[in-house]
């Protein structure tokens, strides 16, 4: 009789940048949402006449080239990393990049919804706020329920993503 063939035991990952998905959600979500956060509450401040449809589509831009540009620099971190083409690992690079343009929509939105005449400008900046707050607590559970955390401690972890959003309102409060 003979052996049976075992399967090959599957080749280590080579050296360089590996696909992370999840993780990179997480990053993209909390980045995002502060990147958000930051210029509505910036925006609220501009001298301007309030045009909220303005301030969502600076926010929108903002995110979709802060994306990018995180995108781009990945891409050329790892240059030398792999064996692919510059241009089609840039690519994919930038595309990876999504969630951190994603999170920024809820804050656009709520602008948005504000220039359609459904509430005031600053009731939107402090919906925004108070909406990417409460995101930023769940970015930070689900980030520590992922990395293996108990409730307790994931609880905690959002807790501190709050302050991040807390400082921002903190921030917006005290220069207005």
């Amino acid at each position: 009789m003979s052996n049976p063939v075992s399967a090959p035991a599957s080749a280590p990952e080579p050296p360089g940048r590996r696909e992370e998905p999840l993780q990179r959600l997480l990053f993209g979500g909390v980045y995002g949402t502060v990147l958000a956060s930051a210029l509505a509450a910036a925006l609220d401040h501009d001298t301007g006449p309030d045009d909220p449809g303005y301030d969502a589509l600076w926010i929108m831009v903002a995110a979709l080239v802060s994306a990018t540009g995180h995108g781009y620099a990945h891409a050329i971190a790892h240059r030398t990393a792999d064996e692919k083409p510059v241009t089609a690992s840039t690519v994919r690079s930038v595309l990876t990049e999504w969630p951190l343009a994603a999170a920024a929509v809820p804050t656009g939105a709520v602008l948005l919804g504000s220039y359609w005449g459904w509430w005031g400008e600053n009731a939107a900046i402090d919906a925004a706020l108070t909406i990417n707050t409460a995101a930023l607590f769940g970015w930070g559970l689900w980030a520590a329920r992922t990395a293996g955390r108990d409730w307790w401690s994931a609880c905690r972890v959002g807790a501190v993503d709050v302050l991040i959003g807390l400082v921002i309102v903190a921030a917006n409060v005290l220069t207005k």
